[in-house]
């Protein structure tokens, strides 16, 4: 196991990542996808620990898997930079405070629930966390649709969601199936097969020496 391997530089990383992590933790408000926007501001924008266009992979992967979404991000993060213990550190740092906040409001809520201000501030929070899953959605969009096949898949996941019971797992099972067919489908064709935005594309290719283009 990576555990049992971990790299000096790696132990260097874990009380980065911890920091890291905790500082979203109790600083996002709805959880899931609504905190998205800020661990891509932490992790990319701040530090630079990955990529814009690997945080679209990496939120598809962390959504696929059970569980939060947040909390599957850190600990793909986590591991990436730090192996087993990165991702331990990272989905402490991130649980944490959340749990303590929890805790706390869980134990103070039944005495302020029903001050007007309190459910005042509640209703502008629901707001709030809509406007931050637009913010992730957008830019999930912009790295994950490209072609007419994605935007068809999107457009039928959307309305499966909206106009059925069907269980999201049948979705998410039936997203790669139909991407890894159809991509067989037209590499059988000689058909160009595109993964990423064609902007990706290019700028990759543009640091490549010209002996792999």
């Amino acid at each position: 196991m990576k555990l049992a391997a971990v790299t000096s530089a790696e132990l260097r990383m874990l009380p980065q990542i911890f920091i890291a992590f905790l500082k979203i933790g109790p600083s996002t408000f709805g959880g899931g996808y609504a905190m998205m926007a800020t661990i891509e501001k932490e992790v990319v924008e701040r530090r630079g620990w990955m990529k814009t266009e690997e945080m679209g992979d990496m939120v598809s992967v962390a959504g696929s898997a059970p569980g939060g979404v947040a909390v599957n991000s850190a600990a793909f993060i986590g591991y990436r930079l730090g192996g087993v213990a990165g991702a331990i550190a990272a989905v402490s740092g991130i649980t944490l405070p959340t749990f303590a906040i929890i805790l706390l409001l869980s134990l103070t809520y039944s005495f302020f629930k029903d001050y007007v201000k309190v459910q005042a501030a509640l209703k502008g929070i629901h707001a709030a966390v809509v406007a931050l899953i637009l913010v992730a959605a957008w830019k999930m969009a912009r790295a994950s649709l490209f072609d007419t096949l994605t935007y068809m898949l999107a457009a039928a996941a959307l309305a499966v969601l909206l106009l059925t019971n069907l269980s999201s797992v049948w979705l998410i099972l039936g997203g790669p199936a139909i991407g890894m067919a159809v991509m067989g489908i037209r590499q059988s064709r000689k058909f160009d097969v595109r993964t990423e935005p064609a902007s990706e594309r290019s700028e990759k290719e543009a640091m490549l020496p010209e002996y792999y283009i």
